[in-house]
């Protein structure tokens, strides 16, 4: 543990402590079991493992009381605007459209949606939420069923892995793939090392790095051919080489329609600038942000920005073409913010509420709020024409990718 980096964040209480320990435990056997494991899948336990895992037991994760706010938190806009910019989609694909959510959060954007699904008279024949984590689905299906009209709500559906038929709609996930479990790579005189965690001689994490493996080796360097420039002695970063297989298995099966991501992140040029020497991993804890991995492991949400240009190979590999790539600012302006917000503001029963929707645009759109470090990715298969506004192909900035 690192006092300098962590002594500034809140006191975790005597609960939260013993649940980190039972996390630790489970940890530790499995380093004394099998060796040192890559940080991969020390996230993946630390995110996800039955129980113990961050996103797998049950405390607030999301919202003011949680550990972070995501754009759905904020309020209804970001949702009516994502809405608007694919609802065209779905009604190009008629009545056998779907709409999967991967990664429904508190259910604050599928509650959203689903309203300004419901005020078009466009609800798709089904909304699919794929989430893994059962306290999660439980929250998302009480806050569902307790603020949805009977009929918006009988069709919402939970699925515990992608869809295994060929199906037709729209694919939307926010805030997904910053919480994949990443690769940490170092580069060494010249080699590929994987970042691994191993115990010191009194059972505390560490990190040590080991020689990569062929997939992460030739994943790196894949990056360093298409920069056009080898990583320095000591650079450190992340990377996902299994996003191709990723979105082969969660997107395989949708034969028409699109996908629709926004995270944070950057394109590849800007994500592995040389000056940036340990990468872009952050651990956030009750809204603050920290750069120790290894600080209470199963109370921490851990994540990685997002290379968009691995993003957009993953998805030509598996068959979609970008159709759009630009900031959440602009991609916000032009699936329409302006009409969702005077709608609602119109439709505000007090200043309040008002005052409330103009913070909201705020943080939606401010460079140095989520407007600039979030963007959004729009890759499309299978359609004769892509119905999308018109401004949102206009603004598309693919070629920075």
């Amino acid at each position: 543990m690192h006092p300098s980096k962590t002594s500034r964040l809140p006191e975790p209480a005597a609960d939260e402590l013993a649940h980190s320990e039972r996390l630790l435990q489970h940890l530790r056997e499995q380093i004394a079991a099998r060796g040192p494991m890559p940080f991969s899948q020390y996230m993946e336990r630390c995110l996800y493992a039955p129980g113990l895992g961050y996103y797998s037991a049950g405390t607030t994760k999301f919202g003011v009381a949680g550990d972070f706010v995501t754009a759905p938190e904020l309020g209804d806009l970001f949702a009516g605007c994502v809405v608007r910019a694919v609802q065209p989609v779905l009604a190009m694909l008629g009545e056998q459209a779907d709409f999967l959510e991967l990664g429904g959060g508190s259910g604050a954007f599928a509650q959203a949606a689903m309203r300004a699904f419901a005020r078009q008279g466009a609800l798709p024949r089904r909304y699919l939420i794929l989430e893994p984590s059962a306290d999660l689905r439980e929250r998302q299906r009480e806050r569902l069923v307790r603020t949805l009209p009977a009929e918006a709500f009988a069709r919402v559906a939970w699925i515990d892995r992608p869809p295994e038929d060929a199906w037709q709609g729209v694919l939307f996930a926010n805030e997904v793939i910053d919480a994949l479990p990443t690769t940490r790579f170092l580069v060494g005189r010249g080699e590929i090392y994987e970042e691994h965690i191993a115990l010191d001689g009194e059972g505390r994490l560490m990190r040590v790095d080991r020689p990569a493996d062929m997939l992460v080796a030739g994943a790196v360097r894949h990056v360093e051919r298409d920069l056009g420039r080898a990583f320095d002695d000591g650079y450190r970063s992340e990377i996902l080489p299994q996003l191709p297989y990723w979105i082969q298995a969660i997107a395989g099966s949708l034969e028409a329609g699109v996908m629709l991501f926004v995270d944070y992140g950057y394109v590849r040029r800007e994500y592995y600038l040389p000056e940036r020497q340990d990468g872009t991993l952050m651990a956030h804890y009750r809204h603050r942000a920290h750069s120790d991995p290894l600080y209470l492991p199963g109370l921490n949400d851990l994540t990685a920005s997002v290379d968009f240009t691995a993003l957009a190979e993953a998805g030509n590999s598996a068959g979609f073409a970008v159709a759009a790539y630009l900031p959440q600012a602009q991609f916000l302006i032009a699936a329409g913010l302006q009409d969702v917000f005077e709608q609602a503001y119109a439709d505000a029963a007090d200043e309040a509420t008002r005052y409330g929707l103009a913070q909201q645009v705020k943080k939606l759109t401010l460079p140095d709020q989520m407007g600039e470090r979030f963007q959004a990715m729009l890759l499309a298969r299978g359609l004769p024409v892509l119905p999308v506004p018109e401004e949102l192909l206009a603004s598309d900035q693919g070629d920075r990718l």
